[in-house]
């Protein structure tokens, strides 16, 4: 998003009433209660259950998933402590949302990478997109930058020297096949490959749209050196909590690797 939308009191709480949230025992450190962690659904809430069905009694963890469907309100409830965690975001876009936000929010573990990938229903490679085809791409700042840097990375367009991790298409240096883009909100763009000629699809969206970024991308992001892993989160000052050290240690256990190996094929990939 180029800019982030602003999020009265009123309407947080309302929201947060909606989706049956409660502060009591969510963000309070060295609480009694369930932990309450904000995830997307694939595959991040998918991970959470996991743990939460096999893992968490034997840990003495008392975990409860809430899914989100976007990716600002998992960072909004967290640091309103509607919820005491989050997980379901990387590095630049925690960085960015932060600065953007005023929010204080910091990383635990780094759980997994979703390889960025480009789709299509119109063509079998990315070569053979014809010029002046439509692009989708995420228009959040962080993941449209990933998704420019991956299209560039193939060499289907060059981005001007030192653009980081705001690029837009207006860092385009070279454009040979004078693609054309159409930002949308990350979780569209699998919606979007019927009316487009290809689009960028994140990783968990690819999942749960159907695709198999192993099997059905044209191009896929390399895990090498890759800074896009994705983490548990919480508030600045919330890490020593005794159930989000718990989960920290679950998320990041020999049973769950072995979880994310079998179900997922390599369209998810373990990070540690």
């Amino acid at each position: 998003m180029r800019s982030t939308a602003k999020i009265t009191t009123a309407v947080l709480a309302a929201g947060a009433l909606t989706l049956g949230l409660s502060a009591c025992g969510a963000g309070d450190s060295g609480s009694d209660g369930p932990l309450i962690v904000a995830a997307s659904p694939t595959p991040h809430a998918e991970i959470l259950n996991y743990v939460k069905d096999n893992l968490a009694k034997k840990e003495g963890l008392d975990l409860e998933v809430k899914e989100f469907t976007d990716y600002v309100t998992p960072n909004t409830a967290t640091q309103d402590g509607s919820v005491g965690a989050n997980y379901f975001q990387n590095q630049p876009y925690l960085d960015d949302f932060n600065k953007k936000n005023g929010t204080d929010i910091v990383p635990v573990v780094t759980v997994h990478l979703e390889p960025l990938g480009l789709y299509s229903h119109k063509v079998k490679k990315a070569d053979a997109l014809k010029s002046g085809a439509t692009v989708a791409i995420p228009n959040d700042t962080v993941n449209e930058a990933r998704a420019l840097k991956l299209l560039a990375a193939n060499k289907l367009i060059t981005l001007k020297d030192g653009v980081g991790n705001e690029a837009t298409p207006s860092d385009i240096a070279e454009n040979p096949k004078k693609l054309k883009f159409k930002e949308l909100e990350a979780a569209q763009t699998p919606r979007s490959l019927d009316d487009v000629d290809a689009a960028v699809v994140n990783g968990n969206y690819a999942l749960s749209s159907d695709l198999k970024p192993a099997k059905d991308a044209l191009v896929l992001e390399s895990p090498k050196d890759n800074p896009y892993g994705n983490f548990l989160a919480v508030k600045k000052g919330e890490e020593k909590d005794p159930r989000v050290k718990k989960l920290a240690k679950l998320l990041t256990s020999p049973e769950v690797k072995k979880f994310i190996q079998d179900k997922y094929d390599g369209a998810v990939l373990a990070s540690f």
